[in-house]
C-alpha cells in the first residue's frame, strides 16, 4: 500500500520538498520542488502535496521559519518537526536538496530526534507566557539603567531606600521628572510607613534643586518606559489566566507544590499542556526538559551522565523553583537538598538539580494523574502552612479563578 511521505527543508525565502513513497524498497524515487515562503506559495505546497495524496510531512528548519509552513499544513498531514543537529551531513557535501533527502531517508529509518509542537491553543499560552517572562528581564534591565542614572545625577537615593522600584521611590522619581525642585515637596511624596528618615530624605534631594533639565528629560523617559512595561506584563497576566480558566484546577493544584505558586503554575501548564498528555511517564517528561541524568556509554563504561539541553523554558522554571523549594522547612525537597549537598557548598549546584528533577516528577504526577500534592516530609510549621494557603487563595481569585476548599485527605498523594 501506497505511503508518501514529504520533507520540506524550510528557509526565510525558500522552501525545498522531497516527495516519496515509504512503502519502496530499493533506490526510492524521489520527486523534487522548490518553493517560495510567502503566504501564495504556502497555499500552493499544500495543494501539491494534497495532489500527491501525502500523508506525512517531516520539516527541519533553523530559527522560526517553520511556523508559517506548519499553520498552513496543520490539520491537512501528520506533521513532524525533526532537530536540525540530528540531521547533520558530511562537511563539505551540504546543498538544499541533499539536505532534504537525507532528511526524508532519515525520518523512513527513525532515526531523527523530534521536536514536541502543541497544539495552536497552547502555542499561544506559550507566546503569552513567554513574552510576560522578558517584560519581567526587561524590566531588571530597566531598573540598573534607572540606578546608574540616578547615580550619576547625584542622587543617592537607593542609600537609603532599599527599594527603587517600590512606590514611593517611583513617586518621587515621577515628582522629579515633572520639575519638582523642592526637596521637602517631594520628601511628602513618600508614603508615611517608609523607614526613613524625613529630614534624612529632604537632604538626600538637595541636588534636584540644581539639576540639568537634560537629565529629567530622560528620568521621564525610562519612567514612561517602566510604566509600559508594568502596563504590558499586566495584560498578558490577565489574557493568560481568562485562557487557562478552564483549566483554574491544575493551577491550583500545582500551585500547592512548595517552590511553585499561581505565575510558574500557569507557566508549567502553557509549556506541557494541561494534562502533559505527549509524556506517557514522568521519564519521559524529565528527559524532555533535560534535567534528569544524561547517558554516554560506550564499551560499557559510562563517560559522562551530564544532563542534555532539553527546554530551556521548564529548566528555568524549575530551577527557580527548587531555590525557593529547599527553603520551605520540614518539605521532602529541603531534606533531599541537605542530603545531597552535606557540608560541601560546593555540591549546591548538584543538589538543587537533584530537587528539579523531583519537582519535575512531582509535576507530571499532578498533571497526568490528577492527584493533589501531599507533604511527606517532616510536620510543617502550621502558621506559615496557612499563611500560604491565604496567600494562594487571594492570587488565584485576583485571576479569577473559582476556588473550593477542601480537606487535604481527600486527594491521593503525589
Amino acid at each position: 500500500m501506497s505511503h508518501r511521505i514529504a520533507g520540506i527543508d524550510v528557509h526565510k525565502k525558500m522552501l525545498a520538498v522531497v516527495v516519496g513513497d515509504a512503502a519502496e524498497e530499493g533506490d526510492v524515487q524521489l520527486q523534487r520542488k522548490k518553493f517560495g515562503a510567502m503566504a501564495g506559495d504556502l497555499q500552493m505546497l499544500a495543494e501539491w502535496l494534497a495532489g500527491l495524496q501525502v500523508q506525512e510531512v517531516v520539516m527541519e528548519s533553523t530559527a522560526q521559519y517553520w511556523k508559517p509552513v506548519w499553520q498552513e499544513l496543520e490539520g491537512k498531514f501528520h506533521l513532524e518537526l525533526a532537530q536540525a543537529q540530528s540531521n547533520r551531513g558530511p562537511r563539505g557535501r551540504k546543498s538544499d536538496f541533499r539536505d532534504v533527502e537525507r532528511l526524508w531517508r532519515r525520518y523512513r529509518a527513525d532515526e531523527l530526534i523530534l521536536s514536541y509542537v502543541p497544539d495552536p491553543e497552547q502555542r499561544l499560552w506559550r507566546t503569552l507566557s513567554r513574552t510576560r517572562v522578558r517584560l519581567a528581564r526587561d524590566r531588571s534591565g530597566l531598573a540598573n539603567r534607572l540606578e546608574a542614572l540616578l547615580e550619576e545625577m547625584r542622587l543617592k537615593l537607593t542609600s537609603k531606600v532599599s527599594d527603587i522600584q517600590g512606590v514611593s521611590s517611583i513617586r518621587i522619581l515621577h515628582g522629579i521628572a515633572a520639575g519638582e525642585r523642592d526637596p521637602e515637596k517631594l520628601a511628602e511624596m513618600a508614603d508615611p510607613q517608609l523607614r526613613v528618615n524625613r529630614q534624612q530624605l529632604c537632604e538626600l534631594l538637595q541636588v534636584v534643586r540644581t539639576l540639568d533639565e537634560r537629565y529629567r528629560k530622560v528620568l521621564r523617559q525610562i519612567l514612561d518606559q517602566w510604566e509600559l512595561n508594568q502596563k504590558q506584563s499586566q495584560e498578558l497576566q490577565k489574557e493568560l489566566a481568562e485562557s487557562l480558566l478552564p483549566y483554574g484546577d491544575q493551577v491550583s493544584r500545582l500551585a500547592e507544590v512548595p517552590g511553585l505558586g499561581v505565575e510558574s503554575a500557569q507557566q508549567i501548564i502553557a509549556e506541557v499542556g494541561p494534562t502533559a498528555e505527549k509524556f506517557p511517564t514522568a521519564g519521559d517528561l524529565s528527559s524532555w526538559v533535560g534535567v534528569c541524568p544524561g547517558e554516554n556509554q560506550s564499551a560499557e563504561r559510562s563517560t559522562s551522565d551530564r544532563s542534555a539541553h532539553g527546554n530551556r523554558t521548564m529548566r528555568r522554571i524549575l530551577d527557580q523553583a527548587a531555590n525557593a523549594a529547599v527553603k520551605a522547612k520540614g518539605t521532602v525537597f529541603q531534606a533531599r537538598y541537605q542530603r545531597i549537598r552535606g557540608r560541601d557548598p560546593k555540591k549546591h549546584n548538584v543538589a538543587i538539580w537533584a530537587v528539579a528533577h523531583h519537582l519535575c516528577r512531582v509535576t507530571w504526577s499532578i498533571l497526568h494523574k490528577g492527584v493533589v500534592y501531599q507533604e511527606k516530609g517532616n510536620r510543617p510549621d502550621p502558621k506559615a502552612v496557612k499563611k500560604r494557603a491565604t496567600r494562594l487563595l487571594r492570587q488565584l481569585k485576583t485571576l479569577g479563578y473559582k476556588v473550593q476548599v477542601m480537606p487535604n485527605q481527600a486527594g491521593s498523594p503525589a
